[in-house]
């Protein structure tokens, strides 16, 4: 009965690409416990050490006491809404400056629900080609047409809303302002020039920015002083700020809409209320004191020639990649192999992903075991 299925999973082992869950022991801050060993975690999102740190934990358990219940057992429409989720909306709102803002349970659900509810049939989205999978799948189930331009290549994002955007009726350019398996950046000054001179919605996706970037941790948007000229900013709480949902926040007109017709929101039973509360109270009191921390992190960065915290260490081949990592493994650093589809082929990788505590000559020690393996083949 399974055989179709049993054939696919044979064929992803044979080329390196079968996937699995493994069973680590346990997490504390940049560490991870894994097969008996405890290695320095370079896989993770957890950017500010936020989640897995004990004495945050309690902290927040403490101020909290037994306010805030772990379920909410209700969708946000029917009786889902505690005061706690319109207390961290309207808190986005006013520190990016903008009309709304709406939680959801994910950025999977945020990206999904918000291109799926928007672009109706007669209108097109322009995105770029490395634009996370969620951001893809949301195109994919709108009513719309969609293009996809080279990565953070404008002339040819120009040459595509020149040449379509006149057939369409709305107009949506996506992207995202640190890309998660590149740690580039996107040029997003001149994609606000092309969504005005071709009358287009700017919707970005800064999951991997929020908390990270800008003085307040907004994104790369608060950065270079533009969150007034993009109508969309999307951000992520399960990173940066270690806990769980995503947001989307721009104008009442379009959020409106989104409630009312964002199916990812309206069917999903909402994120434990302890959960909203616990994200509200590391914006308010945790985030404000990591500023030098994080310029720390993205300066560290820098040093190994990224543009953000996130550093990708292409090596090709998955084999090759999978080996890698159990050579970096073996010397006390936890990697994983990141291979098509979630990147495209002949160019799977390490993606080391940078957290606060992770000193230079941790990274130096890295590099070196990196080079030694290179030039072992």
């Amino acid at each position: 009965m399974y055989e179709t299925y049993s054939q696919i999973l044979d064929e992803l082992k044979e080329k390196s690409h079968f996937r699995d869950l493994k069973d680590y022991e346990g997490k504390d801050e940049k560490y991870i416990y894994f097969k008996g060993k405890k290695l320095l975690n370079l896989s993770s999102n957890n950017y500010l050490n936020f989640a897995d740190n004990k004495e945050i934990t309690k902290e927040f358990l403490d101020s909290a006491g037994d306010k805030y219940s772990f379920g909410s057992a209700s969708a946000r429409l029917l009786t889902g809404t505690l005061p706690v989720y319109k207390e961290l909306e309207e808190m986005l709102s006013a520190l990016y400056e903008k009309e709304k803002t709406l939680l959801y349970n994910s950025g999977y659900h945020a990206n999904v629900g918000i291109s799926s509810a928007l672009c109706q049939k007669g209108d097109v989205i322009f995105s770029d080609k490395l634009n996370h999978a969620s951001i893809i799948d949301g195109m994919q189930l709108s009513q719309g047409k969609f293009f996809r331009y080279p990565h953070n290549d404008m002339q040819c994002l120009e040459t595509l809303l020149e040449r379509e955007r006149k057939n369409f009726n709305n107009a949506f350019i996506i992207t995202e302002s640190v890309f998660s398996m590149d740690g580039d950046i996107a040029p997003l000054k001149k994609i606000i020039e092309l969504k005005k001179k071709y009358n287009c919605v700017m919707i970005i996706d800064e999951a991997h920015a929020f908390g990270v970037f800008g003085d307040k941790g907004l994104g790369v948007a608060e950065t270079l002083g533009i969150i007034n000229e993009v109508d969309l900013i999307v951000g992520t709480f399960g990173k940066a700020i270690g806990s769980m949902g995503a947001f989307v926040t721009g104008s009442k007109t379009l959020i409106d809409f989104l409630i009312n017709k964002s199916r990812s929101f309206i069917f999903s039973t909402a994120i434990p209320p302890i959960n909203v509360a616990f994200t509200k109270w590391i914006i308010e009191n945790k985030l404000p004191l990591v500023s030098n921390k994080r310029q720390k992190m993205l300066s560290l960065g820098k040093k190994f020639e990224s543009q953000s915290h996130i550093i990708p260490v292409v090596v090709g081949e998955n084999q090759a990649t999978v080996d890698l990592c159990d050579v970096l493994f073996h010397n006390g650093y936890f990697t994983l192999p990141i291979r098509p589809p979630t990147v495209p082929a002949g160019t799977s990788r390490i993606r080391i992903s940078l957290t606060c505590e992770i000193e230079e000559h941790e990274l130096n020690k890295l590099k070196e075991l990196i080079n030694e393996s290179k030039l072992a083949k």
